[in-house]
C-alpha cells in the first residue's frame, strides 16, 4: 500500500544543514507527510491512510506516505546507522548520531526520511494502540530519525519553544479497541491525552513541531461498514481543518514559566492543575 510520491523533498544544500524553518509554511498547497504502522494492508490503520493520503491530495495538498511495514523499516539503533563508526569501538549513540548528522554520514534510510521531515509542513501519525503505546517499528522510525543535532542538541534551536522543527504542525491519528469512556474522566486507562504525552510533548513539542488535539477512534474491534463511513467523515473534517485548528498551547521553555532547572515556577499553573496539564498555558 506504499503511495506514489507527488513530490520529491529536496536534498539539503549542504552535508551538516539540519535546522529547519521557523517560519509558518506559505499559503496554498501544503506538503504533508503520513508515517503509518500496521504489518495488514488490509487493517483499518491502512485504510484511514489510504483516506487520508487521499482527501489531502483532493484538497490540492502534496503527500507523501512512509508505510514502515511496507517500507521493512529497520526499528533497531545500532551502529549500521552510522556508516563512518569504526568497527570494535564503543557505540555512544548519542554522540555517534550527531557526529553522523553532522557529517551528513547517516544511513540512506534515516537521510530520506529526514529529508521528508524537512520537506513537510505537517506530519501525521497513523497507528493502532498497542499497550498503551506505538507499534515498535513506529517507536524504531522516532528513535533512528530524530537524531541528535538534526531534531535537539546544541547546533539546533532550543526545545519546548522554537525548536529544531519548528514551522511544522503535527496530527496523530490512533486506533483503540478499548472503549472511549476508559479513556476519559475517571477511566481506567488514564486520559488519552496522558497517554499520548511522550509523543505530543515530549517528541513533537520538544522538537518545535506543533501538535494538534489528537484524533482517536474508540472500539476499533470489527468496526461495522456504517462505523467506519461515520469515523472517515469525522477524520476527514479534523484534515480538512489540519493548518487552521489551533496546537495544543504547551508552554515555551524560554516564556518565562520556567526556572533554571527547567521546573515550573510555584504559582504559574491554574489552582488545582496537576499532571501533564501543568504545562499547558
Amino acid at each position: 500500500m506504499t503511495e506514489a510520491t507527488q513530490q520529491q523533498p529536496p536534498r539539503p544544500a549542504a552535508a551538516g544543514r539540519t535546522t529547519a524553518p521557523v517560519t509558518a509554511p506559505p499559503a496554498g498547497p501544503k506538503k504533508i507527510l503520513i508515517v503509518t504502522a500496521h504489518p495488514d494492508p488490509r487493517s483499518l490503520t491502512a485504510s484511514l491512510t489510504d483516506f487520508a493520503a487521499a482527501r489531502l491530495r483532493a484538497g490540492g495538498h502534496h503527500v507523501q506516505v512512509s508505510d514502515l511495514y511496507a517500507m521493512k523499516w529497520k526499528a533497531a539503533v545500532d551502529a549500521d546507522d552510522f556508516p563512518a563508526h569504526a568497527p570494535g569501538e564503543r557505540l555512544d549513540v548519542l554522540a555517534a548520531s550527531g557526529e553522523a548528522t553532522l557529517a551528513g554520514r547517516l544511513s540512506a534510510d534515516i537521510a530520506a526520511e529526514q529529508e521528508k521531515l524537512l520537506w513537510s509542513d505537517a506530519v501525521i501519525l497513523q497507528f493502532p494502540l498497542w499497550w498503551f503505546s506505538v507499534p515498535a517499528i513506529l517507536k524504531g522510525w522516532i528513535d533512528r530519525v530524530f537524531t541528535f543535532q538534526f531534531a535537539h542538541g546544541p547546533s539546533v534551536p532550543p526545545p519546548y519553544s522554537e525548536g529544531a522543527l519548528a514551522g511544522r504542525r503535527a496530527l496523530v491519528s490512533v486506533t483503540a479497541g478499548a472503549r472511549e469512556t476508559a479513556f476519559g474522566d475517571r477511566g481506567i486507562h488514564g486520559q488519552l491525552s496522558g497517554v499520548l504525552h511522550p509523543l505530543q510533548h515530549g517528541l513533537f513539542w520538544f522538537t518545535g513541531i506543533a501538535p494538534l488535539e489528537p484524533f482517536a477512534l474508540y472500539e476499533t474491534v470489527g468496526i461495522p461498514a456504517e462505523g467506519f463511513a461515520a469515523a472517515k467523515q469525522a477524520y476527514g473534517e479534523r484534515l480538512d481543518r489540519l493548518f487552521t485548528d489551533e496546537p495544543v498551547p504547551f508552554r515555551t521553555l524560554t516564556g518565562g514559566d520556567y526556572g533554571h532547572d527547567m521546573r515550573l515556577l510555584p504559582g504559574v499553573e491554574a489552582p488545582g492543575t496537576n499532571g501533564p496539564d501543568i504545562h499547558l498555558r
